[in-house]
């Protein structure tokens, strides 16, 4: 495909010839242009959605039911903030895409020294194999759970799993963003049905939404809530976002992408809802279920999932949960490989075949996760899966402080530049993110001393 010229100001990019974000499904869904607000709203919704299934992947159970379990309802604060964080910066990236025609790793590139866009690629990439590494032993241990499959087989046949993009993807991108919808609506119907089951304790559920200073203040509650951040406000997120939201038509008029911008924010903050239900409600669960019953130490998925059923009264509890856990893994598999592709494109402009850097992305995930099953078996992934979470908190400000400088740049964004007060803000939530994981560092370093 020949180079894209970008539509939006060019002052403050570096000019090159360079392809677009996504080809093969770039512009490729059509926008009404004289249509009513609900036929543009869901014309425009798809990219949000696709974005929330990362925000609810099993990184987020294995952090959410740790959190519940030691700590009650405490760390539902953590949850919210955390998602009312990831509806800025989603909203910042769909910004950046749309008015730029560039996705945060394209802009990475155009704006930085070789060196300085190598270093983000890989840590970019580490991001990603840890997100990765996270859906690999969801799915795994769901399979384990409803099937009886071994751990090792279930991690193996995981890798298959990067056919089902390529078919669908094939077929038109409105297909992978059906199939995203239909699974988050199938777990959040599940997870209705389990708060419904675990019959919570409603006044304190709601007192657990009031930010507390007490997490900061213990070591092993901040490390739970890092890896909640982390694994609801997830790096490459950001990078996918900014590129998929190009794959709507809406021309390169300013009011065309003025449009763009507006749908594509209310579309990723409608989603974004959807994750917050689901991870609060996992938490929820875990708190009312575990916490105070002597069961306070499950941060493990099959242990939760054992327990479930005599602590409920059914097992229906316990089937539901794993089937919320399948589709919840396979639903992060499509959004994860898509940011892979992305991420290597961007920032390094290296293009091989979708299937192919699919599968190497698993791969790198496959490959700890095989190690950790044959040496550790199933107590090895509950672990594993809440430091992913941490990993991807850690990779988190050299995404987020790029994303915040160009979407407040005018000489990158033209008219669609960050206004003074969503500038203080998203300069805001950058800090707190860097400060809590510099914060993390130190209480992890000064353990050992």
């Amino acid at each position: 495909m020949p180079p894209q010229t970008p539509a939006a100001p060019t002052r403050g990019w570096r000019l090159e010839a360079r392809d677009v974000s996504l080809p093969e499904v770039h512009a490729s869904i059509e926008i009404p242009r004289e249509a009513g607000f609900l036929r543009k709203f869901f014309a425009f919704a798809g990219p949000g959605y696709l974005v929330a299934v990362g925000y609810m992947d099993p990184g987020n159970w294995a952090t959410d039911l740790a959190g519940g379990a030691r700590y009650g309802y405490a760390l539902l604060s953590v949850i919210m903030l955390s998602n009312l964080m990831a509806i800025l910066l989603q909203a910042l990236a769909a910004r950046l895409g749309i008015a730029s025609g560039r996705d945060l790793a394209q802009a990475c590139r155009d704006s930085y020294s070789r060196p300085a866009t190598i270093a983000l690629w890989l840590l970019c990439e580490i991001a990603i194999a840890a997100c990765d590494l996270a859906e690999v032993i969801g799915a795994a241990i769901a399979l384990h759970l409803l099937f009886g499959l071994p751990l090792i087989w279930g991690v193996c046949l995981t890798a298959l799993d990067v056919l089902i993009v390529l078919y669908l993807q094939h077929h038109g991108f409105r297909y992978v963003e059906a199939l995203v919808v239909a699974l988050i609506l199938l777990i959040a119907g599940s997870f209705a049905v389990e708060i419904w089951l675990a019959r919570p304790a409603l006044p304190e559920v709601a007192a657990g939404f009031l930010p507390r200073s007490g997490i900061l203040r213990d070591q092993e509650m901040l490390y739970i809530a890092i890896g909640i951040l982390g694994a609801t406000v997830m790096p490459h997120n950001l990078y996918l976002h900014s590129s998929i939201v190009q794959t709507r038509k809406y021309g390169d008029s300013e009011s065309g992408r003025g449009e763009a911008i507006r749908f594509a924010s209310i579309d990723s903050a409608v989603a974004l809802m959807f994750a917050l239900f689901i991870n609060a409600a996992i938490l929820v669960m875990a708190a009312a279920t575990f916490h105070g019953t002597g069961h306070q130490d499950v941060a493990d998925i099959g242990d939760a999932y054992q327990l479930l059923s005599p602590l409920m009264g059914t097992t229906l509890a316990s089937v539901l949960f794993a089937v919320a856990l399948l589709f919840a893994g396979q639903n992060a598999t499509l959004t994860g490989t898509l940011a892979g592709q992305i991420v290597m494109e961007g920032f390094i402009n290296l293009r091989i075949r979708p299937w192919l850097r699919r599968l190497v992305t698993r791969l790198i995930a496959i490959i700890p996760a095989v190690i950790v099953v044959i040496l550790y078996g199933e107590r090895g992934t509950g672990p594993l899966l809440i430091l992913s979470q941490v990993i991807l908190s850690l990779q988190l400000p050299f995404a987020v402080f790029p994303l915040v400088a160009f979407t407040g740049d005018p000489h990158k964004m033209g008219r669609f530049v960050n206004p003074p007060w969503v500038k203080a803000l998203a300069w805001s939530v950058a800090v707190i993110i860097g400060g809590l994981n510099l914060w993390l560092l130190y209480l992890t370093v000064a353990g050992f001393f």
